[in-house]
């Protein structure tokens, strides 16, 4: 079981800063949408070139034109790319296809799916990396959890890997990692705390002997 950061609402400097201080508790390293809007792939770039250790994941959330959008972001060094489940199956496979020629891999984000554990198996068989189930930040506001969509998912996924992002803290971390996802992507639960290096590396700790 791996620990991804996810970064959103921050600049390229903020998201340097926020890592430095995490950077040995860390797996992989977000690249959240609204960066990906403010600051373009560059942000993928240099986060890479600073940390080069990490993984990092762009969110791109891609919706349409899934072979070229995994290309360019493959180029700028992420190792990990975000497609949208409720986009075209053409769009995943493009996206999947390309993602094999540049060794990158493929993370379908689960957001307003609305027959959860009917595309999980559809998406499943379309070879791609990851399977995320994700409460965005709207979900939160509205007390809607992505728990019962992690139970529901690792039902059903026989190949891809399983991951869960949305609202977890270091007091709901147990309960995610007894449902067994192979990523806990966590965000707010380690950039909006004062002592980020002290959670990161409890989170990281429990994550580990799972």
């Amino acid at each position: 079981m791996e620990l991804q950061l996810a970064l959103d609402l921050v600049d390229i400097p903020g998201a340097k800063e926020i890592v430095n201080e995490v950077v040995e508790y860390i797996d992989i390293v977000e690249i959240g949408t609204p960066i990906v809007i403010n600051e373009g792939l560059r942000a993928v770039k240099e986060l890479k070139e600073a940390f080069p250790s990490l993984r990092v994941l762009a969110d791109l959330k891609i919706m349409d034109a899934g072979g070229y959008e995994v290309m360019k972001a493959s180029e700028a060094g992420a190792s990990i790319i975000t497609v949208l489940g409720v986009s075209d199956d053409s769009t995943i496979q493009g996206a999947v296809e390309e993602a094999k020629k540049q060794k990158t891999k493929v993370m379908v984000d689960m957001i307003n799916v609305k027959n959860i554990e009917e595309r999980a198996r559809e998406i499943d068989k379309m070879g791609v990396d990851y399977i995320c189930v994700h409460s965005g930040y709207d979900h939160q506001a509205a007390g809607i959890s992505s728990f019962d969509d992690l139970l529901t998912i690792k039902r059903v996924v026989k190949r891809a890997k399983t991951a869960i992002a949305g609202g977890i803290k270091l007091s709901t971390l147990p309960q995610v990692i007894a449902a067994g996802p192979d990523l806990v992507i966590v965000g707010g639960g380690i950039t909006s705390q004062e002592d980020k290096r002290a959670v990161a590396s409890e989170m990281k700790q429990l994550v580990s002997q799972a």
